[in-house]
């Protein structure tokens, strides 16, 4: 594999914002042909555009980017001359495309028949999920690119993984468990949702019990349950997966 295209897929692994560089064309003396690539991190840069002024220039141009957070792709022309202590007297003209981790990152908690069906539905949408489940037996061979399994459920290491703005699902086999998750992330006030499957009388009980680890308020505004659009598909585990699919893409949109 190509180093600049490691260096991509271990950057979109660990949700690191980065910049593909790449030589559209060049004229005259230049120190590579079209096509040169490489990527630019906050604290790495791989591949080649021939080395010299112009690669600093570059590397320098992509990190002011990711500075401003700008998404949109640049291009930039260099000339080879005295004013960048360049003599070759030719032309770069290089693309600057930023990448970005996805902007929805959500946790689900459960790989039962809902979870698989929901990690399936939001394989193609650009976020990021990570799958908890202690029955590490559960989770598929084979799962969509956006998703990452953890083999245990630990309410703390959940609050690790998920950001400000995230979403937290509660789908386990346990209410027990479920409860402990939601209480989690009621504790925090930065969360976009935090929901569970289940049905009215389930959230009568867990509001219940939510009141007596002193999260009554919280629960009151912010949980819900059953979490998924209302009036979206039926009792199925693919149904059930559209309509918290449905939910979690309008909650984007309203971000």
């Amino acid at each position: 594999m190509r180093p600049w295209l490691a260096a991509l897929k271990r950057f979109e692994e660990a949700d690191t914002p980065c910049v593909m560089v790449t030589l559209l064309r060049s004229a005259g003396s230049a120190p590579r042909e079209g096509g040169a690539k490489m990527v630019v991190s906050a604290t790495e840069s791989v591949g080649t555009l021939g080395g010299g002024t112009v690669e600093l220039l570059a590397q320098q141009k992509a990190r002011t980017l990711l500075d401003a957070a700008d998404p949109a792709p640049h291009e930039e022309e260099f000339i080879l001359n005295d004013a960048i202590d360049q003599a070759c007297g030719g032309r770069m003209t290089v693309l600057f495309e930023p990448l970005y981790p996805p902007p929805l990152v959500i946790a689900i908690v459960g790989a039962g028949h809902v979870g698989q069906a929901l990690v399936n539905v939001l394989g193609p949408v650009h976020c990021r999920v990570h799958w908890f489940d202690a029955r590490a037996s559960l989770f598929p061979d084979a799962m969509p690119g956006n998703a990452r399994r953890h083999e245990f459920v630990e309410p703390a290491s959940i609050m690790q993984v998920l950001p400000a703005g995230g979403a937290l699902l509660a789908m386990s086999h346990s209410h027990d468990l479920d409860l402990q998750v939601v209480a989690a992330g009621l504790r925090r006030d930065d969360l976009a949702l935090v929901g569970t499957i289940g049905s009215a009388t389930k959230r009568g009980r867990m509001l219940h019990r939510l009141r007596d680890m002193g999260l009554e308020d919280a629960a009151r505004q912010r949980l819900i349950c059953p979490v998924g659009l209302p009036g979206v598909g039926g009792k199925a585990p693919a149904d059930i997966a559209i309509a918290i699919a449905a939910q979690l893409l309008a909650m984007e949109q309203r971000v």
